[in-house]
């Protein structure tokens, strides 16, 4: 074990090393190096983005405590089993020797190894042995993805008893914000003039300054809505529209009628995705896609199509056992397609040639969303982007435009109605993947009954481009189509170039002339319209609800929702007029 072996481990492990940085550390990753050893503190917090080589930066930092004698022995704490063998597999390369398969009925690691890996659930069965394994020797602790020792009262309270011997410990993760309050172990809190106490880090690096450098790859979020009929538990038969204003309970139960995958939308969905995916291929040959999938039946579900759609069976991943984490290094080393997974790789799970994503799950904290995203943003090359679909959802396009805000975990915030409505879906997915089927007092609050599937808009460096297209058509196809290697700001102007080009020739006509329902009709105007309002809104900088306000003051009539035909017509017609610098 030497310095020297970890300075030849990749800044990325076990990723391939980003365009410019092969060699040597990051330059976030040597500026946190110097920043722990001027203050050498006995607890140090890294913040840094998914894919931005946090297992380098720890490592690298355990053999330094290592050789000056600081530390003798390393214990690794992460989230899941398949994470334990992927950090002994890249400490294995700087000579640092873990055991992954420790169990706490064998209390003490062979002499053969430098420390052990665990999950913080099998440290929460039984803190008081690795209290005393910990107070045996001077060891280095690393919390990898630290914010789950707040997961629970226990979780948390086993993590300080057994650790508080340490000599040293590094909490590291890419997400600090969590959707609860409860305290996370060993992360430093301090009060702000608001009164409420935030977790504070002692280095960070975020996605911004990760995609300014070149070590994370641009998202392109791909949203799609479309009409949505379920049936509640009362008998009632509703209709509505994913992407439009609704209240909480309907978005919540269009969401879900949307990613039942008995429905057209989501098998329209995973086509587009697998279209993008393909064209993504054309210049990354070994990129990979990913469906995130709320519970394992839906999984299943969604693999079925993508075999369907692809003719090849894609990787499924259910959950912790015994053949998850060989399948998953199995994928990461293939040139396969598509993998489907729950759970297993929402977060610290590297599979670095991962492009396209599907976010298929209703699971909507920032926490989850971060994590999820998280899985494709690692940069091997230059010009890499990523593709991530989402369904028209404001909580989820909230988050996907606030990929480059930093946050912190936050104490002593009341809980607010949204946080409640949101953490108890959460929760009651998360039980229902647990239990290996659908929860069955999800499936009784309501019956999903029809979905359809139209492309709403990229979304793209906080800006949304499209105007909507139906699924299939040339117009979708243009969004679809983007190559696969592009810098940043040629994705902008490709982006700008086909939304000014559905400005000028506006939608296309159906080719028969075959009449449409008068229903239909309207619907599609007004969808037009709400596409039009929400690209200008982006274009003049004004929130959705005052563009239409100022469009119902101007042409008259009333709210959208009972305007005629005629009166949404004038409105498309007056904000295509605004587009071009004519207000009247």
């Amino acid at each position: 074990m030497s310095t020297s072996a970890a300075s030849h481990l990749s800044p990325a492990f076990p990723g391939k090393a980003a365009w410019g940085t092969a060699g040597k550390l990051r330059a976030w990753q040597a500026a946190a190096m110097d920043r722990y050893f001027a203050d050498q503190p006995r607890d140090f917090l890294a913040v840094a983005t998914p894919g931005a080589g946090k297992t380098t930066y720890a490592l690298r930092l355990a053999t330094e405590l290592m050789q000056r004698g600081i530390v003798e022995q390393i214990t690794i704490v992460a989230p899941t089993e398949h994470l334990k063998t992927q950090w002994a597999d890249a400490a294995a390369r700087v000579g640092i020797h873990i055991d992954p398969r420790f169990t706490n009925a064998q209390q003490q690691h062979a002499a053969d190894f430098d420390g052990v890996a665990v999950t913080y659930a099998g440290v929460a069965s039984r803190p008081a042995l690795h209290r005393i394994r910990t107070e045996r020797k001077k060891t280095l602790i690393i919390l990898d993805e630290v914010h789950h020792g707040g997961d629970t009262k226990s979780w948390g309270d086993a993590i300080r008893e057994a650790f508080e011997p340490a000599t040293r410990r590094i909490c590291l993760t890419g997400t600090p914000f969590r959707s609860d309050t409860a305290p996370i172990p060993f992360v430093r809190y301090e009060e702000g003039p608001d009164g409420i106490r935030r977790s504070a880090s002692d280095f960070t690096y975020g996605y911004a300054d990760a995609l300014r450098d070149g070590v994370v790859r641009p998202v392109l979020f791909m949203a799609y809505g479309g009409a949505m009929r379920w049936r509640t538990s009362a008998g009632d038969e509703i209709s509505a529209r994913l992407g439009e204003p609704l209240t909480k309970d309907a978005t919540a139960a269009a969401w879900r009628t949307a990613l039942d995958p008995t429905g057209a939308w989501i098998p329209a969905v995973l086509r587009a995705a697998d279209k993008r995916l393909t064209e993504v291929r054309r210049h990354v040959p070994d990129a990979g896609g990913l469906v995130i999938a709320s519970n394992q039946t839906a999984a299943r579900a969604y693999a079925r199509i993508l075999h369907e759609t692809t003719g090849v069976r894609p990787t499924v991943v259910l959950s912790d056992d015994s053949g998850a984490s060989s399948r998953i290094e199995e994928f990461a080393d293939s040139e396969d397609r598509w993998m489907v997974a729950v759970r297993m790789v929402s977060e610290g799970v590297d599979v670095p040639r991962l492009a396209v994503g599907v976010f298929a799950t209703s699971t909507s904290t920032p926490l989850y969303f971060a994590q999820a995203v998280g899985r494709f943003v690692r940069a091997r090359r230059r010009g890499e982007t990523a593709t991530v679909f989402l369904p028209t959802v404001p909580i989820i396009l909230e988050l996907a435009a606030s990929m480059e805000k930093e946050r912190n975990h936050a104490l002593d915030r009341p809980d607010t109605a949204e946080d409640s409505i949101w953490s108890e879906e959460e929760g009651l997915l998360e039980e229902a993947n647990r239990e290996e089927k659908a929860s069955g007092e999800l499936e009784g609050k309501f019956e999903a009954l029809e979905s359809e599937a139209e492309f709403d808009h990229v979304l793209f460096d906080a800006q949304q481009f499209g105007l909507g297209a139906v699924v299939g058509s040339d117009e979708e196809e243009e969004y679809l189509g983007l190559p696969g290697l592009l810098e940043p700001e040629q994705v902008t102007s490709l982006l700008r170039q086909r939304q000014d080009k559905q400005l000028r020739t506006g939608r296309r006509r159906p080719k028969d002339d075959q009449p449409v329902a008068a229903h239909r009709a309207l619907a599609a105007q007004r969808k037009e319209l709400n596409s039009l309002v929400a690209a200008y809104s982006t274009k003049s900088g004004k929130p959705h609800a005052h563009v239409h306000h100022e469009l119902r003051v101007k042409c008259g009539g009333p709210a959208l929702d009972r305007a005629s035909s005629e009166e949404v017509t004038e409105r498309i017609t007056m904000i295509r007029n605004w587009f071009v610098g004519r207000k009247r």
